[in-house]
C-alpha cells in the first residue's frame, strides 16, 4: 500500500472498504513501507488521541488533511502512553525520527532496507497496537436520551409507527437521520426500506449506536459524528477536493426528530434558516415540532430569556412552507408534539 490516506476509505454495508486499488502494488525487495508514516498520521494518531486523550481531538483530522502530524500527536498524548511498546515505537519514537529527518534531502544518506519478515512484523505490531485502543463512552445527556425523555413507551411506539408510515409513503431508498441519537428511528427508516446515514453531535451516542449496529450485524445504517450547526464543509484545494455535507445531498429523505428546538432555541438558528438548510439536504422531510409547553423545551428556556416569539406551531409552518409542501401532519399520541411529512419545493 503506497497511499494510506483515510480519505480512501468508504463504507459499504457498514464495512470500511479501501477504494484506491491503484495504491496496492507488489513492493520491491527489501524496500521499507513507503506509506508507514502516512498510515500512522491518518489512523494511529487520531485513534490514539481519541481513545487516550480526548474524543474531540478526532476533529484535528479536519484541519490536517494528510493526517495529524506525529510530533503534535506525541505532545498531546499522556505520558503513560510512552510505556506502551506499540505507541512508543509507532508514535513517540516515530515522531522524534520524523522531526530529526524532516530537513533531509530526498537523496541523502544510504537507503534503508527492510526484509519481508520485518515488514510483516511491523504490520502485525501496528494491528496489535490499534486493536488495544479502546474508548468506552460515558453516559451523556444524549447517549441516555431515551431513558430520560418525557416519552412514555406507548408514545414512543406511536411515534415509531407514524415515522414508519411516512417513510413508506415517500418511497425513499436513502435517508439521513439528523440528530439520530442512538438510532431508534434510524432503524425504523431502515426497516421501511432505506439505507440510512445516521448523524449525531454526541460521540458517546454515535459510539453506542455503532456498537449496537455491530452487535445486530446491521448493514443498512451507518452512524456518523456530525454537528449540524457546524457541518463538514468543502475541504482541500478550492474547497472541492472533499465535498461538504450539503454537496453530498440531496438525499431522498431526511428525518429531523426531536431536533428543531435544539437548533432554534439552544443554538439561536431562525426557523426560516433551518427550513432553508433542510431544503438543500433532502427531497422529503419528516420533522417533529416540539412546542414550548413540552418539558424538554421548558428545560431549555429555564436558564435563559425567551426571545423566541415566532417559535410556535403556526410560526413553524410559516417558516417551512416557502421551502416545503406539507403533505401530512399528525399529533403524536400522548404528547403535545406534531409530526410532519413534507416535500421540498
Amino acid at each position: 500500500l503506497k497511499d494510506a490516506s483515510a480519505f480512501n476509505v468508504q463504507f459499504l454495508d457498514g464495512t470500511p472498504i479501501f477504494i484506491d486499488t491503484l495504491s496496492f502494488e507488489v513492493p520491491p525487495p527489501e524496500q521499507p513501507w513507503v506509506a508507514y508514516q502516512q498510515f500512522c498520521r491518518h489512523f494511529l494518531a487520531p485513534l490514539a488521541l481519541m481513545a487516550l486523550s480526548d474524543i474531540s481531538l478526532g476533529q484535528l483530522s479536519r484541519i490536517h488533511l494528510d493526517g495529524i502530524p506525529l510530533p503534535l500527536a506525541s505532545r498531546l498524548l499522556p505520558f503513560s502512553t510512552k510505556l506502551s511498546f506499540g505507541l512508543q515505537m509507532h508514535l513517540h519514537l516515530h515522531a522524534r525520527s520524523s522531526e530529526r529527518h524532516s530537513d533531509d534531502s530526498a537523496g541523502s544518506g544510504a537507503k534503508a532496507t527492510m526484509s519481508e519478515t520485518a515488514m510483516l512484523g511491523l504490520i502485525d505490531s501496528l494491528q496489535t497496537t490499534i486493536g488495544r485502543l479502546k474508548w468506552t463512552p460515558a453516559g451523556t445527556e444524549w447517549a441516555e436520551y431515551y431513558s430520560q425523555t418525557n416519552y412514555s413507551a406507548d408514545a414512543l411506539g406511536a411515534k415509531g409507527d407514524l415515522v414508519g408510515k411516512f417513510v413508506k409513503q415517500t418511497g425513499a431508498t436513502d435517508a439521513w437521520d439528523l440528530g439520530a441519537n442512538t438510532g431508534v428511528f434510524s432503524k425504523v427508516a431502515a426497516d421501511a426500506g432505506c439505507r440510512v446515514a445516521s448523524f449525531d453531535i454526541d460521540p458517546a451516542a454515535v459510539e453506542k449506536h455503532w456498537l449496537s449496529c455491530q452487535e445486530r450485524k446491521e448493514t443498512r445504517i451507518l452512524p456518523l459524528l456530525q454537528d449540524l450547526t457546524n457541518p463538514t464543509g468543502g475541504l482541500g484545494w478550492d474547497h472541492r477536493e472533499r465535498d461538504s455535507l450539503v454537496d453530498r445531498g440531496p438525499t431522498d429523505l431526511a428525518l429531523a426528530l426531536a431536533l428543531i428546538h435544539h437548533l432554534a432555541i439552544s443554538n439561536n438558528v431562525p426557523l426560516e434558516r433551518v427550513a432553508l438548510f433542510f431544503s438543500r439536504l433532502c427531497r422529503h422531510l419528516i420533522i417533529e415540532f416540539v412546542p414550548k409547553s413540552d418539558s424538554q423545551v421548558e428545560r431549555l428556556l429555564s436558564s435563559r430569556e425567551d426571545i423566541f416569539s415566532e417559535y410556535h406551531l403556526s410560526g413553524f409552518e410559516a417558516a417551512f412552507t416557502p421551502h416545503f409542501t406539507i403533505l401530512e401532519k399528525a399529533d403524536i399520541p400522548g404528547t403535545e408534539r406534531t409530526l410532519y411529512l413534507m416535500e421540498a419545493r
